[in-house]
């Protein structure tokens, strides 16, 4: 049987402790999960990508899982390209990539979507508030996109809620000093 890889990229504006849940799942479910902070097309980011990468790197190193790899190099704003990139430097043909219900009616929209829909399979994470509709499903199977629905439970926490409300709790434990003591994602608003 061959390896079963998960490509799992992020905005990560910060990471949170629901990117830790999800790294922390899949790598229960694959042999081995690839990740990497990019900028997506359709977002504005609070902090450039070298310090999001910095602190997804910092939460990968410290939950010390050699089934998680982080590696920016297969980055890119485009779906296609990275994964592209994953399959040139792993050599790995069966590789799932991991994305958010939040987003799952974008990819119908993505650039080469035509393309790379063919070379993956797409792992749904469901995320409250958003959840895959039929006619959402419907269209998955029109355009012949192979999936699976996770049954992953994640905490309903995004890097926007962060920060719209600074609690650090939802940051995981190896961030809050990186972010505090950088004055990351510091509000523009008057106290």
């Amino acid at each position: 049987m061959g390896k079963s890889v998960a490509l799992f990229g992020t905005s990560a504006d910060p990471p949170t402790i629901g990117h830790q849940t999800i790294l922390e799942e899949l790598s229960k479910i694959y042999t081995f999960t690839i990740s990497y902070v990019s900028n997506n097309p359709s977002k504005k980011h609070k902090e450039n990508i070298s310090v999001r990468s910095h602190l997804l790197e910092t939460l990968i190193e410290d939950l010390d899982n050699p089934k998680i790899l982080f590696n920016q190099r297969v980055s890119s704003q485009w779906a296609e390209e990275s994964i592209r990139k994953c399959k040139q430097i792993y050599e790995f043909n069966n590789l799932d990539f991991v994305i958010g219900s939040d987003l799952i009616n974008d990819i119908f929209c993505w650039k080469d979507f035509d393309k790379f829909v063919e070379e993956v399979s797409f792992f749904i994470i469901v995320r409250e508030g958003y959840p895959v509709e039929s006619n959402t499903l419907k269209m998955l199977e029109t355009h012949k996109v192979k999936f699976k629905i996770s049954t992953i439970k994640i905490p309903n926490i995004s890097s926007s809620k962060f920060r719209s409300n600074f609690n650090y709790s939802n940051l995981p434990t190896s961030l809050i000093d990186i972010v505090k003591k950088n004055n990351l994602y510091k509000s523009t608003t008057l106290d």
